[in-house]
């Protein structure tokens, strides 16, 4: 072997230990690539070049500049596509994926992450079979696709286990458990990370921070609020004094904080937690956890009773979103290529789209798709009502009953939302914006029509018996109703700002009822059982 090529060697075996690397030191291996690329150039190997290129986006992601990563990433994936290089091309499409998974966009990352798994041919590293399943697993839990995660989940542990890889598996164990907490499903969620930790022990591992917040996130919902401070404490110390860096992490660790001391009652440090938390967000442009840092902040503001201020953070969560799905868009525009080659790959990216758009638990249209379809039905009906539908005191029901119980009640006032719509209009959706809050849209009708009709679907829920689900607890919804004739602009922001501000008042009016209303005077109308009144 001549000097030339044993360099290449040396270069080649330090990229693939940056590549396969599970817990980072971004700044240094940043550094690394750096270097490992100016040597690369002086050989003038191209394919060395792109390999340390790559690695230098995928730290730059992880801490924090996802922006950067994204402007490098195009050059990157144009290189080994035009060389037919499927490894490169892999691990391409995998730091793709997680730059959309932190720009928020669920369906893009799920798109890349198959192609991560797809592209892997003999050559790929037992670090990449077992890492790349994982990933695509995280990205279908994240779309909604619970037993096509399991599946991968599944396949990643089996090679792991193969492959004596034990350090890796605790990280599929942690991001498997993590996906079913998300998901809302506790129980398993807490299977898996019984697995995680008697795995640790077995093998003498160190759990890492990440694995520390999952278990402290489960510690809440179990009500181990002590429990859980303690541990997302110590999350927040292995984090600062050891060699991990994601660009969400630490972000996440004190949001999760704030959670588990705002249970507890520890209102003050709640806020600094919080506060942390928020400021890392900006520095960072971590839009989807800010979005949820606006979130925590109402909640926070609610248990101290500060009733106007958790309002007026609504809001502002409320605006920070739409930002979001704007900001997403932006992004794709910028990163949308042609990624699938083949029929089949296509056809496997249309069932994942359609699963992006769908809410997992009520199966109705989501958030995703409301972004998409409701511009569309503002530029091309003159007459479109939208109504915002808030299920009244909901937190009681969890609180009394149990959170599997309150998705029950979400299930069935979700299938009442759609037959009754559809009744109503063939033309409309009805769509689950998140929590107990639902969208409805009626092309075709103004105002005047369609809030009797609106009510009647208000009179639909309330009249459900629910005595077998709620033993007692009654269900009601509270409905705020806006046309393009209410907004100022016909926008998606203008439109829904007047509904939510129509919904404000159903609440403070009594509830159980539908109130429309214009920009113009500030007067609305309220409709209940058919009752119409100033």
């Amino acid at each position: 072997m001549n000097a030339h090529a044993s360099v290449a060697e040396q270069l080649s075996a330090a990229l693939t230990e940056l590549e396969d690397q599970y817990l980072w030191d971004a700044d240094s291996s940043y550094d690394a690539a750096v270097e490992i690329e100016r040597q690369a150039q002086e050989l003038g190997d191209d394919r060395l070049i792109t390999r340390a290129r790559l690695c230098q986006a995928n730290m730059l992601m992880r801490n924090g500049d996802v922006a950067a990563a994204a402007n490098q990433i195009w050059a990157i994936h144009r290189w080994a596509a035009d060389h037919d290089d499927h490894v490169l091309q892999a691990r391409t499409h995998l730091v793709w994926g997680n730059i959309h998974r932190h720009l928020g966009d669920a369906a893009k990352s799920l798109e890349h992450c198959v192609l991560a798994v797809e592209l892997m041919d003999e050559t790929a590293t037992a670090y990449m079979h077992v890492w790349h399943r994982t990933k695509l697993a995280d990205a279908l839990g994240a779309a909604g696709s619970l037993d096509d995660a399991r599946v991968r989940y599944a396949q990643a542990i089996h090679l792991g286990e193969e492959l004596n890889l034990p350090s890796l598996l605790l990280g599929v164990l942690n991001n498997w458990a993590y996906t079913e907490l998300a998901a809302g499903e506790q129980k398993l969620a807490q299977e898996v990370t019984d697995q995680l930790q008697q795995f640790a022990t077995q093998h003498d591992l160190v759990l890492d921070p990440a694995a520390l917040d999952t278990i402290g996130s489960i510690e809440i919902e179990n009500g181990n609020y002590q429990e859980a401070e303690d541990l997302l404490l110590e999350a927040v110390r292995r984090h600062l004094i050891g060699n991990y860096e994601d660009a969400d992490a630490l972000a996440e660790y004190k949001l999760t904080l704030a959670r588990a001391q705002r249970f507890l009652e520890a209102h003050n440090r709640a806020q600094a937690s919080l506060d942390e938390s928020r400021a890392l967000c900006r520095e960072r442009a971590l839009g989807e956890v800010m979005v949820r840092v606006h979130q925590e902040q109402a909640e926070l503001h609610a248990a101290r009773g500060e009733y106007a201020e958790a309002f007026a953070v609504h809001k502002v969560f409320f605006a920070a979103h739409n930002r979001l799905h704007s900001s997403q868009r932006e992004a794709q525009a910028r990163t949308r290529q042609a990624m699938f080659e083949t029929a089949e790959a296509r056809q496997e990216a249309e069932r994942f789209r359609e699963q992006a758009r769908r809410d997992p638990l009520t199966g109705l249209r989501n958030r995703r798709y409301l972004d998409e379809q409701l511009p569309e039905m503002i530029a091309g009906c003159p007459d479109l009502t939208v109504a915002i539908v808030d299920l009244d005191h909901f937190k009681r029901v969890n609180d009394q009953l149990s959170h599997d119980v309150g998705d029950q009640v979400l299930i069935q006032v979700a299938k009442l939302l759609e037959t009754e719509l559809a009744a109503v209009t063939t033309d409309g959706f009805a769509a689950r914006m998140g929590g107990e809050e639902f969208l409805l849209t009626l092309p075709g009708m103004n105002v005047t029509r369609a809030a009797p009709q609106l009510d009647g679907i208000r009179a639909a829920v309330s009249s459900y018996d629910w005595s077998e689900l709620t033993h007692g607890l009654p269900v009601t919804v509270s409905i705020g109703v806006a046309d393009l004739t209410d907004a100022s602009e016909p926008t998606q922001a203008a439109l829904l700002s007047i509904a939510d501000r129509n919904l404000y008042v159903a609440k403070h009016a009594g509830r159980d009822r539908v109130v429309a209303g214009t920009s113009l005077d500030g007067r609305h109308r309220s409709y209940r059982s058919g009752a119409t009144a100033a």
